[in-house]
């Protein structure tokens, strides 16, 4: 199930086999708890839906909060 805790963004490092992500790109990172228990990430990726991906793949990034709206808003015209 999925967390309303804070919504954060990282850098995709490695896309090993995974056509969705770009590396040195900074993606959305939803919340859940239950996936990143299990060494996942849920990202808003490439196709504009959220999906799970290995953890070791991104390094999180913090952002001022006028880059975190407008990213925000990045994704929502995405979807």
């Amino acid at each position: 199930m999925k967390n309303t805790s804070a919504i954060r963004f990282a850098i995709c490092l490695k896309n090993k086999g995974s056509d969705d992500l770009v590396i040195r790109k900074v993606y959305q990172v939803l919340p859940d708890e239950k996936a990143e228990r299990q060494g996942l990430l849920r990202i808003f990726d490439e196709s504009g839906e959220d999906y799970l991906y290995p953890a070791g793949y991104f390094f999180f990034i913090d952002v001022p909060q006028k880059v975190e709206r407008l990213l925000r808003q990045r994704v929502s015209a995405a979807a």
